[in-house]
């Protein structure tokens, strides 16, 4: 039954591009993309991958570009040491450029320190760690730009307890030495914050703007002398600081740098201005850029294929700017879609469409003579072909590196079925979380320290987490199949323990399966694969169809259990006619009933609702909070996208409710204020979270791990096993 399942799920890698294919929406001009079948060899399929091409005089090796990352910058990030060079960072790039990689662009490095307010082009000392760090890159024949940021404006992502802080006059006078808060969020105008709802950014000063643009100059040829390639300014993109500059909805200033479009773009046009005086007309410069804004209103997303009013720079004009800014000396447009008020567009979680930008970002290639790069849910196959016809010059990739740092080299070795998927989820690359009434909810240690991996925790914290053969080889017993046990018996093995894996269940996967079920959830359901394979090539003791119920029946020095959770129960009359979320995944019901109520707003109910809506289905959701997906565990690209799905398409949501009871054909609730309201409902599903369900106690060699442990994400399940196992 397993083995039939997942042969069902994971087809080969020809049948795999076809269906990717097939969801371009590209009317006549991508045609020959949807022809494409039947590939049988690899190389082939991957061919135009593999060519140099030129940015300026400089020769790329090949068309995939490692795209920034906030948290990879070379510089430092947001960490209170200020600038330095970042040799975790370095280690990051280094370990990329040795797996084949032909461009990289580093994360954004803010032209300012965050903390202390020093200018990058003051710390001298850092650009000479630079220079020695370019010579070991150039060493693989990988190029590397250096992308540097103005700033954030009202996109920058201010936590919490900062935000009281930033609207007290004295208290930001005061720390204004350590952080200025009004600077880092300093806007074109006076402009909502996209975090705090009662939070409004100031205006940038011109003196301010002049300064930004001179040390760009500066920041950029101490660049070129420590050898870097080029550098990239970011960004007329994702609704930062430029461009925001660039948007009529967003710049409301009377000076030189508002009003009309010149106005409007002058910022990002002085900047390389002044970038190729201080360096030279053939200095390249790249241009991270937002082809068009995606956005209904401050906010406010669309949706793909959705008709709507672009309330920031929509085609028409950005085909304009694209080629003005190309005429001001821009030598490459790095480009996606998107802005922090459509977030899901720069940032694609699973709901997103494959190739998302792809569309719009081959139409700005037409206007423009400078190379195109394209980013965003990228597939390689259907880059390569887009590169073929001459859509995009390279393909942008960037979270897939985070799961796999062999993924090209794996490629090239005509090994794709070994390469681990990135699934979106965005839990530790990208896990700024915000809900109704607050803003980042992201931790304080969590925003110095992105661009991390849920899968893979060596991802930036290589001296945390480095596999090391174990001092003293055990007999390990792993109890519980799903990713968390997985994980745990693979490294295990890796350090050369003797291991034997249980599970009570015939397959491997544990709950993770019914998460996986979802019709979008294609590249979980390839996570999965990826784990069983990978457990094979270890010599683990697997053992399926067996529940342990005594621990002294296993011959072990060491029990890790990982025995996920279980479904909270609702004292609800009626309950008994509803059905648990993890048993509707599983079975994948096709009478369902046409009007589903789903008791429960949180991640998977709000993601059973979409999956509902998706099979043509009516659901509703009821859910006791006052937003949907009230969480500091799923980032923000993921929670908004559902929201505004929601909302665009009038899913039927009752925040502030409780359920009363569920009768035969309908589900009672009751709001805030005592209202009740009959739900007709063909049927129930409740989805109100799960609690721990370790099937034996924490021990001195007993380890619970995972959701057993505590109820949190894939990335503290993965984690929490490479904590324990990197201890025995």
């Amino acid at each position: 039954m397993f083995c039939c399942f997942f042969n069902g799920l994971f087809p080969s890698i020809q049948l795999f591009f076809v269906v990717f294919s097939g969801i371009l929406n590209y009317d006549n001009k991508l045609t020959k993309i949807k022809e494409i079948k039947g590939m049988q060899q690899v190389d082939e399929l991957y061919e135009n991958l593999f060519t140099p091409w030129k940015i300026r005089d400089v020769e790329i090796k090949n068309r995939i570009v490692l795209c920034p990352m906030g948290g990879t910058s070379l510089f430092g990030w947001m960490e209170l040491t200020g600038n330095h060079f970042d040799k975790e960072a370095a280690k990051f790039f280094i370990e990329k450029a040795n797996n084949n990689v032909g461009l990289i662009i580093t994360g954004i490095a803010p032209i300012k320190s965050t903390y202390w307010g020093q200018w990058l082009y003051e710390n001298e000392k850092m650009f000479e760690e630079l220079k020695e760090f370019m010579d070991e890159i150039h060493k693989t024949g990988t190029k590397l730009f250096i992308q540097i940021t103005a700033g954030m404006g009202r996109s920058w992502a201010i936590t919490s307890p900062l935000v009281p802080l930033n609207n007290s006059k004295i208290i930001s006078t005061l720390i204004k030495p350590v952080i200025d808060l009004s600077y880092e969020s300093a806007s074109p105008s006076e402009l909502p914050s996209r975090w705090a709802e009662n939070m409004t950014t100031r205006a940038l000063t011109k003196k301010e703007i002049h300064e930004i643009v001179d040390a760009f100059a500066k920041t950029a040829k101490l660049c070129k002398e420590a050898g870097v390639d080029g550098v990239e300014v970011h960004a007329v993109h994702e609704g930062y600081l430029l461009d925001q500059f660039t948007m009529e909805c967003t710049n409301k200033r009377t000076d030189e740098y508002g009003g009309s479009f010149e106005n409007r773009y002058r910022f990002p046009v002085e900047i390389v201005q002044a970038i190729k005086a201080a360096c030279g007309e053939d200095y390249p410069v790249s241009l991270r850029y937002s082809v068009t804004s995606k956005m209904k209103g401050f906010c406010q997303g669309a949706m793909p294929d959705e008709e709507f009013e672009e309330f920031g720079r929509d085609l028409e004009e950005s085909r304009k700017a694209a080629k003005y800014l190309q005429d001001a000396g821009y030598d490459m447009l790095n480009a996606d879609n998107g802005t922090y008020d459509s977030w899901y567009w720069s940032h694609p979680p699973m709901y997103m469409p494959t190739n998302c930008n792809l569309d719009d970002v081959a139409d700005i290639k037409e206007h423009v003579d400078i190379p195109v790069v394209c980013a965003g849910r990228m597939e390689p196959e259907v880059a390569s072909v887009a590169i073929g016809e001459g859509y995009i010059d390279a393909v942008g990739v960037a979270r897939q590196f985070l799961a796999d740092s062999e993924w090209v080299t794996k490629i090239l070795e005509n090994r794709v079925k070994d390469i681990r998927p990135c699934i979106c989820c965005h839990n530790a690359c990208f896990n700024m979380a915000k809900y109704k009434g607050v803003a980042n909810q992201q931790s304080l240690h969590d925003v110095s320290h992105i661009a991390r991996c849920a899968l893979d925790p060596r991802v930036m914290q290589s001296d945390k987490y480095e596999i090391k053969p174990a001092k003293v080889k055990k007999k390990i017993a792993v109890i519980g199949g799903g990713i968390g046990g997985m994980e745990a018996a693979i490294l295990c093995a890796k350090r050369g323990h003797e291991v034997a894996l249980y599970e009570k269940l015939e397959y491997l996967g544990g709950v993770f399966v019914a998460a996986a079920a979802p019709s979008y959830k294609e590249h979980d359901r390839m996570l999965i694969s990826w784990y069983i394979r990978e457990i094979q090539k270890y010599p683990i003791d697997i053992h399926v169809n067996t529940e342990v119920k005594n621990l002294d029946e296993l011959d072990a020095d060491e029990v890790i259990v990982a025995t996920g959770a279980k479904a909270r129960k609702l004292p609800i009359p009626g309950i008994e006619k509803a059905m648990e979320a993890v048993d509707y995944l599983l079975e994948d019901l096709d009478d369902i009933g046409e009007n589903v109520v789903v008791i429960g707003g949180g991640l998977t109910g709000c993601e059973i609702a979409y999956e509902l809506f998706l099979r043509d289905k009516k659901p509703v959701i009821v859910e006791a909070k006052h937003d949907l997906i009230v969480s500091d565990k799923v980032p923000l690209p993921n929670a908004s996208y559902l929201r505004d799905f929601f909302i665009t398409y009038k899913v039927p949501t009752y925040l502030e409710s409780s359920v009363k009871e569920i009768k035969d054909d309908c589900v009672v609730i009751s709001d805030k204020n005592g209202n009740i309201t009959e739900i007709k409902a063909d049927n129930v599903i409740v989805s109100v979270g799960y609690e721990p369900a370790p099937a034996f106690a924490k021990g001195k060699h007993v380890h619970v791990i995972g959701d057993a442990k505590q109820v949190g994400s894939l990335r503290t399940v993965i984690w929490g096993a490479w904590d324990v196992c990197m201890k025995l």
